[in-house]
């Protein structure tokens, strides 16, 4: 089976249904943001089901802003965030997952982010960001700057390393023999 053949379900065909709304939304934001949005790789052209817009880091703040907050776009649920490790430079891709609750579709954002480096954190446009934020962290060793609590949120504070990376063993396994200790000041 081929993603850049329409398979019918629920929603329909997304590309018939949501073509030209991305294909709109894709060239206003070349023209708001210019050299910012890096590469776009569309349905059909490219195996994917929703646009992707690969924006320069410094410029992913106001990008999301504006996706989020102006007329055409509306994309006020952050779905997900999350990481890819690329094995290249730059190593790492931040994934931004967006849906409009007013048009019913889909849009993804990437950012792409060398080792070592820091992306901004979304945490003041959207509040959920902070979990997924800690998650990436956690898993990847993604920093972000800004972000009110940065600190593990799945692994244990001993532990060493980021599980998610390409590099990390596959039997990496670190054993605690005794709990973890609590943080006073957490417990305030």
């Amino acid at each position: 089976m081929d993603i850049r053949h329409p398979i019918p379900g629920n929603g329909g065909d997304w590309i018939t249904r949501f073509g030209d709304i991305w294909k709109s939304q894709v060239a206003e934001l070349q023209k708001v943001f210019g050299s910012a949005i890096e590469e776009v790789r569309m349905p059909v052209v490219y195996p994917t089901d929703v646009p992707i817009v690969y924006v320069q880091k410094a410029k992913i703040l106001e990008v999301l802003q504006f996706v989020k907050a102006s007329e055409g776009f509306s994309y006020g649920f952050l779905a997900d965030i999350t990481a890819t490790d690329e094995t290249a430079d730059p190593r790492f891709e931040v994934v931004y997952q967006l849906f409009s609750q007013t048009q019913l579709c889909r849009f993804r954002l990437k950012v792409r982010v060398p080792e070592g480096e820091d992306v901004p954190s979304v945490v003041t446009v959207w509040k959920g960001a902070n979990w997924a934020e800690r998650e990436i962290f956690d898993m990847f060793g993604i920093k972000f700057s800004g972000h009110p609590d940065l600190r593990r949120i799945l692994m244990d504070e001993r532990w060493v390393g980021h599980p998610l990376r390409k590099d990390y063993p596959l039997k990496g396994y670190q054993i605690f023999t005794d709990s973890q200790a609590v943080d006073p000041e957490r417990l305030k």
